[in-house]
């Protein structure tokens, strides 16, 4: 016969409460149920736990049984508290991919509100490009992503738009193009050199792709962009979220002719069930997303 996990509950009760009759009123079950079921127990194991002269004290064999058996028991007690925060969502991990723009200015503020209520947690986020984003997931590396629709073609991917996110005119502050009235046409800008960067690839179905067409530069780096920005060598087009809020040499203007925006959702792949962890920081991405582009409008 087996072991039963309720035998060695009784058999650790016992000793804990000192006696049969308190250990059946803590169980809440007749001392004869209790007493049968630590017998049982003592039939299995081929020896006796408690001395027959005094049934609450232990024989030398159930000395040797008790801290191996209240170490089993607390290895279950953890697994099962362990294995229902983890159904809840409480433990293990999320693995999130984005494209830099999003992980630098979205995703801050929706991470302090996850760990808020999933504090055990842990998260794993990496930036890359917008390709890298969808083979990332594609590859199994992440649970969800975060980015632009533009480039994504696979139909396993689900995409879910969020918010819309405006491109424009990125140059020195102190550029004659801030003298111009705003919004920018696109026009205006072809007297100036024009750096090419990844995200100029939202130009292309428009008649400002001409710029990209002419550039003598291309900078794929952010980076390495606003260096090149703030040395006065030319301008470019980039959307408002990859514009950083603290840039002191440069400016963003808004560029109305063509207006062109991306659209920053979220990804997930559609036949790979999330974990109930994964699952609660898309959901909450989706919301504090939504609520967003709402105060943006």
């Amino acid at each position: 016969m087996d072991i039963k996990l309720q035998q060695l509950k009784h058999f650790s009760l016992v000793v804990e409460q000192g006696g049969f009759r308190a250990a059946a009123s803590k169980a809440n079950r007749s001392q004869a149920a209790l007493s049968t079921s630590v017998k049982e127990l003592e039939k299995i194991l081929g020896q006796s736990l408690f001395d027959s002269g005094h049934k609450a004290k232990l024989t030398p064999f159930g000395d040797l049984c008790l801290p191996k058996i209240n170490q089993f028991l607390k290895l279950y007690e953890d697994l099962n508290s362990d294995l229902r925060a983890a159904a809840a969502g409480q433990l293990g991990q999320v693995r999130i991919a984005s494209v830099p723009s999003v992980a630098a200015k979205l995703i801050p503020r929706i991470l302090a509100t996850y760990t808020e209520s999933h504090p055990e947690v842990e998260v794993v986020l990496v930036d890359d490009t917008a390709a890298g984003v969808e083979n990332r997931l594609l590859a199994g590396e992440v649970d969800v992503a975060l980015g632009n629709c533009l480039h994504i073609q696979d139909e396993r991917i689900d995409f879910i738009p969020l918010l819309a996110d405006p491109v424009g005119i990125v140059c020195l502050s102190d550029h004659p193009l801030t003298q111009h009235t705003l919004p920018i046409d696109w026009e205006v800008l072809t007297p100036y050199p024009f750096i090419k960067n990844g995200t100029c690839s939202l130009l292309e179905s428009t008649p400002a792709n001409a710029l990209t067409n002419t550039a003598l530069y291309t900078v794929e780096n952010i980076t390495s962009l606003f260096s090149v920005l703030e040395l006065g060598i030319g301008i470019t087009t980039l959307p408002r979220l990859a514009f950083p809020d603290n840039a002191k040499n440069l400016t963003w203007l808004p560029l109305a002719s063509p207006y062109v925006e991306r659209q920053i959702g979220i990804f997930r792949l559609k036949a790979r069930a999330m974990s109930p962890q994964a699952y609660d920081f898309y959901e909450m991405c989706i919301r504090e997303l939504k609520v967003k582009a709402n105060l943006r409008q």
